[in-house]
C-alpha cells in the first residue's frame, strides 16, 4: 500500500534539556509551561515548539510532577486553541540518558491512549546512530556501542546494553520484555512501514534504526500519514527525527554569518559540562586570542556548600568586569575532574548548587555583553530560564552543527536582542567550541 498524503501535524516538543533543538531553527523554545505561554507555541507558524522541562536535572519523582504538569495544561490548551492532528515527543539525551520510562508514562498517562512510542536515539550531527536495534557512536569509521562509553557509566542515568530491546526491558525493570519491542529495522524502514504502522495499538514500543537522515525522512512520511489516518503515536526520541518531522527549509542566517547578530564582539561564555568532548573543546578555546579562562573549583564549592559560596562568587565576578574592560572573552568553567557522592539525589543536589553559582555570574554579567555562549544541556536550560529569566526564545538556528542560537527578545530588561548558544556537552570534535566563539567574535 502506497503512502498516502498527510497535513503537517504540530509537533510538540517537551525537552529535558534545550539542546534538543539543535537540528531545527526559526521555532519558539518554552521555558514556561502556563497555558497561556503553550498557546502561543501552538499558534505559532513553525510546524514545531518546544517546552523546555530540565527534567534529567529533577529526581525520578520531580520528573514526572513535572511531565504531568505540561500535559494536564497542555490538554487544556489544545483544546482552546482547537489543535487535534499534533505528534508528541518525549526529547532526551540521544545517548540514553534520562527519565525514561517515567517521562513517556507520565505523556500516556495524561494524553494518551497511545498506539505506540518509538525509540528513535540517532543524532547524525553527533555520529549516534542505530543498526540492527543497536545504539552506536560513530566515530570515523568505527562504531562503538553506547554501553561501552562513559555515558553509560552515568551515575544517575547508567545503563548496561545499548540494545535496544534489552534496554527497554533493563529501564522498565520488566515491565516491557525484551521480546515485545517492535523492531523497525533498516530494511524495513526503507522500504516502507505505513502498513505496519497502521496494525501497531495499545501503545507498543517500537526501537526504530537510522544510519543517515533519509532513513528518518521516509519514516517521518509513513508516521505523518499514519496520523493523518487517526494513529496517535508517542516519541523518545533524539534531535535527528525532529528534523525529518518538521521538514523546515534552510535557516535564514548561515552558521559562517552569526557575528551579524551579535552587540559586540566581547562575549561570555559559562562551562558547565564536566564530559571529555566538552574539557577536549576547553583546552582548544583557551589557546584562542581574546579568550582568557576562570575556573570554579568545584572542590571548593562542595567544601563550603553549607555555608553558600558569596566569597568565590564575588572573585570571579570582579575577574569577569577585568577582563570584559579589556575587550575580551572570559570562559567561566567548572573544574574538570568529576566528584564522587554517596547516592544519586546528593550528586543531583550539588549539581543544583553548581549550577546556582553559574546562573547568579550570569546574572551579573556587563549589560552590554556582545554575545553568551552556554556549554551542558543542563547548564543551558538553567541560562535561559533562571539567568536570563525568559518565558520564551527565539530559535534562530545552529552555528556549528548540532549547537543552536536563540536570541532574547527586544524588551529583555537586562540584555535586549542578545544572541544566546545552546552548546551541548557531547557535540562536536575539540575544535568546535572555539570555532563558535570565533563565528561570532569576527565580523
Amino acid at each position: 500500500m502506497s503512502t498516502p498524503a498527510s497535513a503537517q501535524p504540530k509537533i510538540i516538543v517537551l525537552d529535558d534539556d534545550p539542546t534538543g533543538s539543535q537540528t531545527v531553527h526559526s521555532c519558539l523554545l518554552l521555558l514556561k509551561w502556563d497555558v497561556d505561554t503553550l498557546m502561543l507555541g501552538l499558534k505559532d507558524e513553525s510546524p514545531i515548539f518546544f517546552v523546555l522541562t530540565n527534567t534529567r536535572s529533577l529526581t525520578p519523582s520531580e520528573a514526572a510532577a513535572v511531565t504531568s504538569e505540561v500535559c494536564d495544561n497542555l490538554k487544556q490548551a489544545l483544546a482552546r486553541t482547537g489543535v487535534s492532528n499534533f505528534l508528541l515527543v518525549s526529547r532526551s539525551d540521544s545517548t540514553l540518558r534520562g527519565h525514561y520510562p517515567i517521562e513517556t508514562d507520565a505523556i500516556a498517562q495524561h494524553l494518551g491512549p497511545f498506539d505506540a512510542h518509538f525509540l528513535t536515539p540517532e543524532f547524525f550531527e553527533g555520529g549516534r546512530v542505530t543498526i540492527d536495534s543497536t545504539h552506536y557512536i560513530k566515530t570515523g569509521e568505527q562504531l562503538v556501542a553506547t554501553h561501552d562509553t562513559e555515558f553509560a557509566k552515568d551515575s544517575v542515568f547508567g545503563y548496561s546494553t545499548s540494545y535496544l530491546p534489552d534496554y527497554v526491558e533493563e529501564k522498565t525493570n520488566g515491565k516491557i520484555p525484551a521480546n515485545q519491542v517492535e523492531r523497525f529495522l533498516l530494511k524495513d524502514i526503507r522500504q516502507g512501514t505505513f502498513d505496519q504502522l497502521m496494525t501497531l495499538n495499545n501503545n507498543v514500543c517500537v526501537a526504530v534504526d537510522g544510519e543517515q537522515q533519509s532513513d528518518l525522512d521516509h519514516l517521518s512520511k509513513d508516521l505523518t500519514a499514519a496520523a493523518g489516518q487517526g494513529k496517535k503515536f508517542l516519541f523518545r526520541s533524539a534531535a535527528s527525527l525532529l528534523t525529518s518531522l518538521a521538514n523546515l527549509p534552510t535557516q535564514p542566517t548561515s552558521p559562517e554569518a552569526m557575528s551579524q547578530i551579535t552587540r559586540s564582539g566581547a562575549g561570555a561564555i559559562i562551562i558547565g559540562s564536566h564530559v571529555q568532548k566538552t574539557t577536549q573543546q576547553l583546552e582548544q578555546l583557551l589557546k584562542v586570542p581574546g579568550i582568557v579562562g576562570l575556573e570554579i573549583d568545584v572542590n571548593r564549592l562542595k567544601d563550603t556548600l553549607d555555608v553558600g559560596h558569596e566569597g568565590q562568587l564575588q572573585e570571579i565576578l570582579q575577574q569577569i568586569e577585568e577582563i570584559h574592560a579589556q575587550g575580551k572573552t572570559p570562559a567561566v568553567y567548572t573544574s574538570r575532574e568529576e566528584l564522587t557522592f554517596a547516592d544519586a539525589q546528593t550528586r543531583l543536589a550539588f549539581g543544583q548548587a553548581v549550577s546556582a553559582l553559574l546562573m547568579e555570574i550570569v546574572r551579573s554579567l556587563p549589560n552590554d555583553l556582545g554575545f553568551l555562549i552556554s556549554k551542558g544541556g543542563i547548564t543551558s536550560n538553567d541560562t535561559l530560564s533562571t539567568g536570563l529569566s525568559l518565558t520564551f526564545a527565539r530559535l534562530l538556528g545552529q552555528i556549528v552543527p548540532g549547537v543552536s542560537v536563540v536570541t532574547t527578545e527586544a524588551d529583555h530588561p537586562q540584555f535586549p536582542h542578545l544572541p544566546v548558544v545552546l552548546f551541548p556537552g557531547n557535540v562536536g570534535d575539540e575544535k568546535a567550541l572555539a570555532l563558535a566563539y570565533q563565528r561570532l567574535a569576527n565580523p
